[in-house]
């Protein structure tokens, strides 16, 4: 059989003018306007930072109740420089979804949960202003940081140091372990590192019961992550970002958050029982019911992701509640610490 002829033999060629009437030329593109400080808030997602300040109220609990002693303007600061870091991580976040490609290939999220703050794919800022923002409050932790560190103790510089380094490292390249399905493990040590700071600006030394203490929250937060991924899961593997959700798929990775919310909260009766933690610890146990109708929810609707939204804000109720109710109850009965 021949070949068939090339396509350009198969009709005549349209004319410069009836090409032009049919394909007019798409109108230019017009760049969105610098970002004022209402749109520069926006971008940092600041409804999510309240989970940053319960971990961040939750060492300074600890190091209460390991010491008796609080300074207020080091909590003040500590609490500062976590939330702008938090802040810059989101930024950043946004900025490498937009070019890798996932919050445009994104049509199933459930904003404002996940699929990122949309603010670049509606035109409301530009790629440039977002990266230039990320990285201004990166930098502005930097001697801020260093401050915080000659007040405290050459200890938290190391604390202060892994934190940008995840900070960086979940989104950007080369790293980008949100891609390599280790996004919840670095989110969840992020956390745990919060608090291990707020506590250590207090006691200027670390403290094994808090890090022990920590990571009950550090599971809960590695599970909004989980979770988010879901409905995130379709547009995630199409741009080749392999979170958890990706990889396990979403029965499994349903399974997966079950077993780390009773791990979050049986680990902190393990602390009790082995006497790391006084009994008043067992008030982070008040976030167990909200645990545990997520995982219902993830585990009854896992393949529905548009159905996935009430499990979500469980997921971070979840996590802020057991901050909160673990601080609450060793700020009220401290009871023996170390």
């Amino acid at each position: 059989m021949p070949a068939a002829p090339p396509s350009s033999t198969l009709a005549p060629a349209a004319s410069p003018a009836v090409s032009s009437a049919a394909h007019p030329a798409a109108p230019p593109r017009i760049a969105p306007p610098p970002p004022d400080g209402r749109m520069l808030l926006r971008m940092t997602r600041p409804g999510f930072l309240l989970l940053t300040a319960a971990a961040c109220l939750l060492g300074l609990a600890l190091a209460w109740a390991g010491t008796g002693a609080w300074d207020a303007p080091r909590a003040g600061a500590t609490l500062l420089l976590a939330l702008l870091a938090h802040a810059g991580a989101n930024v950043l976040n946004d900025y490498h979804d937009a070019r890798n490609g996932a919050d445009a290939a994104n049509q199933q999220g459930l904003f404002p949960f996940t699929g990122g703050s949309r603010l670049i794919q509606q035109g409301a800022v530009s790629e440039r202003a977002t990266q230039r923002w990320a990285w201004t409050l990166l930098a502005l932790l930097l001697p801020a940081g260093l401050a915080l560190v000659w007040a405290s103790g050459p200890g938290l510089l190391g604390i202060g140091l892994a934190g940008l380094l995840l900070a960086w490292g979940y989104s950007a390249p080369p790293l980008a372990l949100m891609s390599r399905g280790l996004g919840e493990l670095a989110v969840g040590l992020a956390w745990w590192l919060v608090v291990l700071g707020a506590d250590y600006v207090q006691r200027r030394q670390g403290s094994a019961s808090t890090a022990l203490a920590a990571l009950g929250l550090a599971l809960l937060v590695a599970n909004v992550l989980l979770v988010n991924g879901l409905p995130d899961a379709r547009a995630d593997a199409l741009v080749g970002k392999r979170t958890l959700a990706v990889r396990l798929g979403p029965r499994a990775a349903a399974w997966l958050y079950l077993a780390l919310a009773l791990l979050a909260h049986g680990g902190l009766l393990a602390l009790w029982w082995r006497g790391w933690l006084p009994v008043s610890a067992w008030a982070g146990l008040a976030s167990l019911p909200l645990a545990l109708a997520a995982a219902l929810q993830v585990l009854r609707h896992a393949g529905q992701p548009q159905a996935l939204r009430p499990a979500i804000g469980l997921s971070i109720a979840a996590a802020i509640g057991h901050a909160l109710a673990l601080a609450l109850g060793l700020v009220l009965w401290p009871g023996a610490m170390a």
